[in-house]
């Protein structure tokens, strides 16, 4: 029997596996559960017979970065199978999920309900379902007697959802990890490969104005007046980013953006009748994949200070919330050709090289490391949304990719 037959007469064992992690509250922050998901992903890897390692990480560098998470231990798996070959490809994925609002279809988002061709529940598609599709490519090799053409690692990391750090962050850092091809269980999907990934800036802008009796408000400086005129002032950045343009592999025309006040609030101390003397927004800039993170945080500041200083009486103060780097990668590397081979043979249709305006945790691999990077996996709807699911040919599609990748490609 083939590995894709395998897949084929297994696909229950598949979705009981994707409720099964679903079922397990992930959620991040704070960081629910991660013990009892992370000993149930190395106990599935165990059992497949890979070498594996379940590392928690250490409490004084959580507190470093997660000072007030401490009661959320943070862990990942690592795993190894030596297939006797002399490169590696690596797959990771991550188990923790965004939290949940709304009504779902099914009543509760973490009931793993299989609906028709679907499975629903939070981690569906963002991106428990990756990892059952991973799981259940390497069963699908074993049960089979087929032996990779290459060794095969496996990360399941933490905290993607926040800022990786103690997850892939940490795993590319510290775990000694032998890969020399990477694939990241998402950004690619249905016919696409994902060759990269956009990244992020995010600031919060703070205004400092100073307080006054609401009946007398020329003896105070106005603080939400000077940022809604500061905020009017980027609508000329916006102008200047939107002359940008980068086109990816597949054609499609991307251009960095910014949404500004995601985030947004007053001050202590606010009445009615008071003067503001504080207002404060946050900035998401979206970093193209050629461009570098920190270039557009200096030049995002620079538009800042010069604008503020141009709005009478305004002081402001720029505060780093988080960043996340963009990657990318022309595909043109036998490996991301060994993938859209995979792609193409399993969907009977032809693959295209695409980019991801989203981030994840390619550049960990695709920076850090230097090793060839690309992103696939089975993706689904509404993620990081109510009724998000996954399609279970999608989750069964993906493993057969795998397979097909494992046993085409000897690096």
């Amino acid at each position: 029997m083939t590995p894709a037959a395998y897949l084929d007469r297994h696909s229950a064992e598949l979705v009981a596996l994707v409720q099964k992690l679903v079922r397990l509250r992930t959620v991040n922050p704070p960081g629910e559960n991660y013990g009892a998901c992370t000993t149930l992903l190395a106990d599935e890897l165990r059992a497949l017979g890979l070498q594996v390692r379940r590392v928690e990480i250490p409490r004084a560098r959580q507190k470093k970065t997660q000072p007030e998470l401490l009661d959320y231990p943070r862990s990942n798996v690592i795993a190894f199978w030596d297939a006797g070959a002399k490169k590696t490809v690596h797959f990771n994925a991550h188990y923790d999920v965004v939290p949940v609002s709304g009504t779902w279809k099914h009543g509760d988002a973490f009931s793993g309900a299989v609906d028709g061709p679907w499975v629903y529940g939070r981690g569906t598609a963002d991106m428990k379902g990756a990892i059952a599709s991973i799981l259940f490519a390497l069963q699908a090799l074993r049960a089979t007697d087929t032996r990779p053409l290459c060794n095969v690692e496996v990360s399941f990391t933490a905290d993607e959802e926040t800022d990786s750090l103690l997850g892939t962050g940490w795993a590319v850092e510290h775990g000694k990890l032998r890969a020399d091809y990477a694939v990241v269980g998402e950004g690619g999907e249905a016919d696409t490969v994902c060759c990269g990934h956009n990244g992020v800036v995010w600031l919060n802008v703070v205004v400092h104005g100073k307080a006054a009796h609401g009946s007398t408000p020329e003896r105070g400086i106005n603080a939400l007046e000077k940022m809604a005129a500061l905020v009017l002032a980027l609508e000329d950045y916006k102008r200047r980013l939107a002359r940008r343009k980068f086109r990816s592999p597949d054609g499609r025309v991307m251009r960095p953006t910014i949404n500004v006040g995601g985030v947004f609030a007053p001050g202590e101390g606010g009445k009615i009748n008071t003067v503001p003397a504080r207002a404060s927004f946050s900035i998401d800039r979206r970093v193209l994949a050629i461009e570098n993170p920190r270039d557009a945080e200096r030049e995002l500041r620079a538009f800042l200070t010069t604008a503020a200083k141009k709005i009478p009486q305004c002081r402001i103060t720029i505060e780093k919330v988080s960043e996340n780097f963009s990657c990318y990668t022309a595909p043109t590397s036998p490996f991301f050709q060994a993938m859209q081979a995979s792609v193409a043979q399993v969907r009977r249709r032809p693959s295209k090289a695409g980019v991801s305006t989203g981030f994840n945790d390619m550049h960990f691999f695709a920076h850090h490391l230097r090793i060839p990077t690309l992103g696939y996996g089975p993706s689904g709807v509404n993620f990081h949304a109510v009724d998000e699911r996954a399609r279970v040919k999608d989750l069964v599609n993906s493993a057969k990719i795998y397979t097909g990748l494992l046993t085409t490609f000897a690096g």
